[in-house]
């Protein structure tokens, strides 16, 4: 306030000043004089909002470009320059700190790429320019599917699920193999990110031909061994019972042996990029009146199975890989149930989508062990896994099989109240048909058919 009297003290003493003389004097002339007085201040105020005006367009708002002023202005200005001199310090430490940023990222060995609100390549470090043959100073501002010309990488960006990296052979960069990661940002940006990880895969690729190979290796061995064991064991030549118990555990052992060689080649064969997905028709029908065969023959009575169809609908994939995954969910669910426990194969089209699930009323799942299901040779029970013969690579198969097919699975399960492995398939792999009545296959039911 003291700046305002101040400034207001000139005009004042003026007028107190022009009002006496002007009576004692000649009045026109001395308010003339007035008026001319009162039109310079004008004159200054607005010239000095004039140069404001200026400054506040001019594009460098530096704190050695704040008009000088006295008065209220000079109050004003002075305030000006303080929040000038702060905000350069500011910006100067932004652009620092961008700076470093920028140096910090252009030394990650990782790619990093950000896409605006339309997919356009705003930024990029060097790491990206080398992964994905990208040039800031020119490609800023285009789309990204134009410098990443892939019709799989277009898909994923389409798509707009990102939970999962995107694997990208760069075709401009030879036997080389990039991770894509995209993290979405803000409004409707996105942090692209790319990693070399071809030395990962090199290694992955080893270890899985080392498995291949031993496994191949193995088998015939085994063969060799099992059946030697399980002559000596038909022929009864082998008098003492000690002998003889030796005998069937190391046939049992040799039996256990070559199904985990036979689990490892088949997932040794599902993880073979060069093994391309055989399409065909399958028959699910058909391939579950089999497996339920199977499962009877493997429950020998000891559970009550039943088979159940609400859809006659077909599936587009691989017949043995989808036998292969079925057939590893049902025989679970007769090794971890009871006996007298009830198991259910079944069958629908729901929204489109197949559902194939099993359901038991076996022993259940802890629910932390569920998400770990799918690992190979995870087990939630070991003593159990070895008495009932399993090699813990059956749900790692299913989990390749269903990536494959481009299912998925949903697991339910309570400790001893059983549970449900449910497997989903999208609709572009279902096959209509004509919706069949349901049809259930129970012990009762097989006995029917037989009869007549």
């Amino acid at each position: 306030m003291n700046s305002f009297w101040l400034s207001l003290a000139p005009v004042l003493w003026l007028t107190i000043i022009a009002i006496p003389v002007g009576i004692l004097f000649n009045a026109a002339i001395v308010f003339g004089l007035y008026s001319i007085i009162l039109l310079g201040i004008v004159i200054y105020h607005i010239h000095t909002l004039y140069c404001l005006e200026q400054w506040l367009h001019h594009s460098d708002l530096s704190y050695a470009t704040v008009p000088d002023r006295s008065g209220l202005w000079g109050v004003v200005f002075a305030r000006l320059a303080r929040f000038v001199r702060r905000h350069d310090k500011e910006r100067l430490g932004l652009n620092t700190s961008l700076e470093r940023l920028q140096r910090a990222t252009s030394a990650l060995p990782e790619g990093i790429v950000i896409l605006g609100d339309k997919d356009q390549i705003e930024w990029c470090n060097s790491a990206a320019e080398r992964h994905l043959g990208l040039n800031l100073e020119m490609d800023a501002g285009q789309h990204i599917t134009r410098m990443v010309r892939q019709v799989r990488f277009v898909a994923y960006l389409d798509m707009g699920d990102f939970s999962k990296p995107f694997l990208l052979n760069q075709s401009r960069l030879r036997d080389v193999l990039l991770s894509i990661q995209i993290v979405p940002y803000g409004d409707r940006e996105k942090l692209l990110i790319s990693q070399d990880v071809t030395r990962f895969e090199k290694i992955e690729i080893m270890r899985r031909d080392f498995v291949a190979n031993v496994s191949h290796e193995l088998r015939t061995p085994l063969t060799v061994i099992g059946g030697f064991l399980e002559t000596l064991l038909e022929e009864n030549k082998i008098s003492g019972e000690m002998e003889k118990n030796a005998l069937r555990l190391m046939s049992d052992q040799a039996i256990r042996m070559r199904r985990l060689v036979e689990d490892l080649l088949t997932l040794s064969r599902l993880e073979n990029a060069g093994n391309n997905l055989t399409e065909e028709q399958v028959d699910v029908v058909k391939l579950l009146q089999g497996l339920y065969q199977e499962a009877q023959s493997l429950s020998a009575g000891r559970h009550v199975i039943s088979l159940n169809f609400a859809s006659h609908a077909m599936l587009l994939g691989s017949e043995d890989e989808l036998r292969s995954a079925f057939e590893n969910l049902i025989s679970n669910a007769v090794r971890y149930t009871p006996e007298s426990g009830i198991i259910s194969l079944n069958w629908v089209v729901e929204n489109g989508k197949g559902l194939f699930y099993v359901q038991d009323s076996g022993i259940g799942i802890e629910p932390n062990h569920i998400p770990r299901l799918t690992e190979r040779f995870y087990r939630v029970d070991r003593s159990r896994s070895r008495e009932t013969g399993g090699t813990g690579l059956g749900l790692a198969i299913v989990k390749h099989v269903l990536n494959r097919h481009q299912a998925s699975m949903e697991i339910t399960s309570q400790p001893g109240a059983g549970s449900i492995f449910r497997i989903w398939f999208p609709s572009n792999r279902v096959l209509p048909a004509e919706t069949a009545p349901v049809i259930s296959s129970s012990p009762e039911h097989t006995k029917q058919n037989s009869a007549a």
